[in-house]
């Protein structure tokens, strides 16, 4: 099935992910100086964003070590690229405190972030699963619930995968069923 998955993937051609000098604006917002991994990250993962083969890269560090702001360099990209990005994580705790740091982060960009886990209201699920399919949503972060079958996606461009190894034998199964012809930035902290 792996096997399977990455032939198809190899033969996609996707969309290139073009430079856009609002990326500048937003790194310069940065409130630390980063270190020369996270920048030799940030440039494979931008070469890989360029490139018309889906991006499928694990990014691993220690917690604390910076993998959120390299994602968050990523997810710009991707939204300037007029494309979706799902950011999902194996826990609640994980997802809101995820959120709450893309909330400050890109506060100075008109870009609409929401959440959706097990502490959603009913409605405001209904209306982030119309928004999603809408495209009226650039940034969903969330638990498995975004590997639902009511989930669908107008424009998903980048999906990033939190600790992929806390996840259960179905939900890698949605994810590779997502993978297909997105770029995926899986970020672990296990080595």
């Amino acid at each position: 099935e792996l096997l399977e998955l990455y032939a198809k993937r190899a033969s996609i051609k996707g969309p290139e992910f073009k430079y856009n000098e609002l990326e500048d604006i937003f790194a310069n917002e940065f409130e630390y100086v980063l270190t020369p991994d996270q920048e030799n990250c940030i440039k494979d993962i931008n070469k890989d964003l360029e490139s018309t083969v889906p991006m499928d890269r694990l990014l691993c560090g220690d917690v604390g070590f910076g993998k959120t702001e390299v994602a968050f360099r990523a997810i710009m990209r991707t939204i300037l690229n007029n494309k979706q990005v799902a950011y999902l994580c194996p826990t609640t705790i994980l997802s809101k405190q995820q959120y709450n740091n893309a909330i400050i982060r890109f506060k100075d960009f008109p870009i609409n972030i929401a959440i959706l886990n097990r502490f959603t209201t009913p409605k405001n699920v209904k209306e982030i699963i119309a928004g999603l399919e809408k495209g009226s949503i650039d940034i969903i972060f969330g638990t498995h619930r975004l590997l639902s079958n009511d989930i669908k996606f107008k424009n998903l461009g980048l999906l990033i995968v939190d600790e992929e190894q806390r996840f259960g034998v179905k939900d890698k199964e949605k994810i590779k069923e997502l993978k297909q012809d997105v770029n995926v930035l899986t970020l672990s902290a296990t080595p």
